[in-house]
């Protein structure tokens, strides 16, 4: 692995990134950050062993950049990226609703670009990375990508077009589970348990249900189904979330993110 790669705005999201590719075997001689704030910079270079160089200088050493600033961050990196961005750099972008021709336009001709969600569970190699490939991107493009992206969880290829469904399941998936376990902490306290025995009680409940579901190849409702005994708890409680539209909710919840995404993509406001 001796091409070098450079993620420029290095937040959470690109540390994790940093630190899983140094443990799938990059070495940090061939990585390179870019940080807003030079003590941001000398903490990944003390922590990783990376180096810190200027936007300008990755665009021009770097033969994979990955952009991973905010959204709204994005137009102007790119304004200062674009004078010294070969033709040939793939430029792998991981900002939130942002499309690959926004940056296509603003880079050089034929410039090939990769858009992806990762999700914050990356941070524990557990993410999910969903990948488009831009107009001049081709399958040796795809496949650096996964690399990169492998070593912190699962990737994921689909069109670009589906970019915002997956953003509204995965990338914003998390959040949902986080308010599901606190929504039912909050049921364990009214129940008479203390709270950091309800915690407990539904996050390893979580975990164990994210581990049939991942590893026993058996469709969710055949899982559901062996819980539910007939005239038992569990039906009871079924019964509760359909009375209470649960499962509507959820759909016009995720409705609403990809809208959101939409939203964002055409330069909605964030």
């Amino acid at each position: 692995m001796t091409q070098k790669i450079a993620v420029l705005g290095a937040g959470k999201i690109g540390e994790a990134l940093l630190s899983g590719m140094i443990r799938a075997g990059w070495s940090p001689s061939d990585l390179l950050v870019t940080a807003r704030r030079p003590e941001r910079a000398g903490e990944l270079h003390a922590r990783h062993g990376v180096t810190a160089v200027t936007n300008a200088e990755a665009a021009k050493t770097a033969d994979t950049l990955i952009l991973a600033v905010k959204p709204q961050d994005m137009a102007v990196l790119l304004e200062e990226l674009a004078p010294h961005v070969p033709a040939d750099r793939l430029v792998i972008s991981a900002a939130a609703g942002i499309p690959t021709t926004f940056l296509e336009e603003r880079l050089p001709e034929g410039t090939p670009v990769v858009r992806v969600m990762p999700n914050t569970p990356v941070l524990v190699d557990e993410g999910m990375s969903v990948i488009s490939a831009g107009t001049h991107a081709e399958e040796a493009h795809l496949v650096r990508t996964e690399e990169i992206f492998k070593p912190v969880g699962k990737t994921l290829r689909v069109p670009e077009s589906q970019q915002d469904a997956a953003t509204a399941l995965s990338g914003s998936g998390p959040a949902y589970f986080y308010y599901l376990v606190e929504a039912m902490t909050d049921a364990g306290i009214l129940l008479g348990l203390p709270r950091d025995k309800a915690h407990d009680l539904i996050v390893q409940a979580a975990v164990g249900a994210s581990v049939m579901l991942r590893d026993s190849g058996e469709h969710p409702v055949k899982l559901r189904e062996a819980v539910t005994s007939p005239a038992g708890t569990t039906i009871s409680a079924i019964r509760e979330l359909e009375k209470h539209g649960v499962r509507a909710a959820l759909i016009a919840a995720l409705e609403a993110a990809r809208d959101r995404s939409r939203e964002l993509a055409s330069g909605g406001k964030s």
